[in-house]
């Protein structure tokens, strides 16, 4: 989640049973080319394991180059061949890449070849097709080139709010060897029960509904108050800027706080007016 999945938010879902974290989407030839871009745009530390760090890219070898810098630090890399923004597409990143088969194919052979470490994960994050067997032949190819696993966004490049096509899934699950995760509008415990029955997949990925509910992988409806006091800590801890640490807390108290109360809180500009005001209302 670009902005979102730093390593402090990484930190906290981690507390609330999620398995396996991304970091937010990074651009593999400005991560390549600068020093700064690097420092900036990946932290981690001794906790923040198993960690995939998922890069935008169009050519191989700077994604493999990218994916030596990481090596180290992180369990694997994730292609974005999922992300529909138009910024992205027209660069030659994200959900544009499900059409060229070939080139995934290589970007997986590639940072396969090049990173000495033979645990070292190479994934994908997909859109579908219209046609489901265009998606499925991306897959078996990448498959061939030794992709670890596939996750698939079960809706179409142009699909932003229309329901979730998790039949899709299921086609692409039965189709292949290799671990498929299923993402999509996943929002508590019980959904992700639901879409492991109805698509047979490997593992569930969520995006929006961990932001609204960090610990929903175990079990909590709605966010609870610890979680929100854990935020509160482990963000000052690590330096949080007040926009990330305020966007996520507008996030996690959406389910919680009444419109008047969301009126007050979304306009708050300080740290310190933030903590008083949960002080205040919640106890935190």
């Amino acid at each position: 989640m670009v902005r979102y999945s730093k390593l402090a938010f990484r930190t906290l879902v981690r507390k609330y049973d999620c398995d396996l974290c991304y970091t937010p989407m990074i651009i593999a030839a400005d991560f390549v080319k600068s020093a700064k871009a690097r420092n900036s745009e990946f932290t981690t530390n001794q906790g923040d394991k198993p960690l995939v760090v998922q890069f935008a890219a169009k050519e191989s070898q700077v994604l493999a180059d990218a994916a030596r810098y990481v090596s180290p630090f992180a369990g694997g890399i994730d292609v974005n061949c999922g992300c529909p923004q138009r910024w992205a597409m027209s660069e030659g990143y994200g959900a544009c890449l499900i059409n060229q088969p070939e080139l995934v194919s290589d970007m997986v052979k590639t940072v396969h070849n090049q990173v000495e470490n033979p645990s070292f994960s190479v994934s994908i994050k997909i859109r579908i097709h219209s046609d489901i067997s265009r998606t499925v032949d991306l897959c078996r190819k990448a498959e061939a080139a030794g992709v670890s696993w596939i996750t698939v966004h079960g809706r179409l490049t142009e699909e932003r709010h229309q329901p979730v096509h998790y039949d899709s899934i299921k086609i692409i699950k039965e189709s292949v060897s290799i671990p498929v995760v299923a993402n999509g509008d996943i929002k508590n415990l019980k959904e992700v029960s639901q879409i492991h029955q109805i698509t047979g997949a490997d593992g569930v990925m969520a995006a929006r509904g961990l932001l609204a509910n960090p610990a929903m992988f175990a079990g909590y409806e709605e966010t609870p108050l610890s979680c929100i006091q854990d935020w509160i800590d482990i963000s000052l801890e690590h330096g949080t800027p007040f926009a990330c640490f305020h966007h996520h807390l507008i996030y996690m108290l959406e389910r919680i706080t009444s419109k008047q109360e969301k009126r007050v809180f979304n306009v708050l500009s300080s740290t310190s007016a933030v903590l008083n005001y949960l002080k205040d209302n919640y106890g935190v």
